[in-house]
């Protein structure tokens, strides 16, 4: 991906003119700053795993004593406008190898990191290594076989993208993900590293066509019916899959 047009993506997704597109990850920016907001006890220092255009830096920056964002790109974090926080330090780091200390951290965000990186119980092995115990993980990543992730896979064919970008007039590029899991593949990781578990949410309905072509009624739809499958067996079709977890 172009530095620029990454950018330019992670600037559209929450302003986006397509309603569907504009929900869901709202919905999931919500969550998480609603977590945020209602953890209670005072946190010294917090880790952010690819934190991408930034959107959580603030918040963190006030909870927190002191934010350390990681990313394996160094491009990726020259987006981030280090000035505008005094508790901030950006470093280059694969949390598949971290140099990260040991037992460091009290809170770490891993939100929409997961599904691009192999080998995810390493990845969850070396930040459940980083936590202080006690310490907090919130985690988010998309659910395999959500309507969204099946149907991306034929979107970003060459020359279909292409159309995908002018229904939309927004930028789409192709999201990278390598790594899908289940909710139960992840569930079953989570458990084998030990972690407990505190909450687990699952949001989000994308339906094709619906999404490109009726706008905010078609949106209403989608959210009529997300509200009846979730908590259901068919809640797998929901797009994004959340857990707030604690180490031991």
């Amino acid at each position: 991906m172009a530095d620029n047009k990454l950018v330019e993506l992670q600037e559209t997704i929450y302003n986006s003119k397509n309603p569907t597109r504009k929900y869901i990850h709202n919905k999931r920016k919500n969550y998480i700053t609603g977590i945020l907001n209602d953890l209670a006890i005072k946190y010294n220092h917090a880790l952010e795993i690819g934190p991408g255009s930034g959107i959580y830096l603030n918040l963190l920056s006030k909870k927190f004593d002191s934010i350390i964002a990681v990313d394996i790109e160094e491009k990726y974090l020259n987006n981030i406008k280090q000035s505008d926080f005094t508790n901030l330090d950006l470093l280059i780091d694969d949390i598949k190898n971290t140099k990260l200390k040991k037992d460091s951290f009290d809170f770490i965000l891993c939100t929409e990191v997961l599904e691009h990186i192999t080998e995810a119980d390493i990845v969850l092995k070396n930040i459940e290594s980083i936590l202080k115990p006690g310490g907090f993980l919130l985690l988010t990543t998309p659910q395999k076989y959500s309507p969204l992730e099946v149907c991306s896979k034929i979107a970003y064919l060459p020359g279909i993208i292409n159309i995908i970008e002018w229904i939309y007039n927004e930028p789409i590029l192709d999201a990278g993900h390598i790594n899908l899991k289940t909710h139960g593949e992840l569930k079953e990781i989570i458990n084998d590293v030990g972690f407990d578990i505190i909450s687990i949410d699952k949001m989000s309905l994308y339906i094709p066509l619906i999404a490109e072509f009726t706008g905010h009624s078609g949106l209403k739809l989608e959210q009529y019916i997300e509200k009846k499958i979730k908590g259901t067996k068919l809640d797998f079709l929901l797009w994004t899959q959340c857990f707030l977890l604690k180490k031991v």
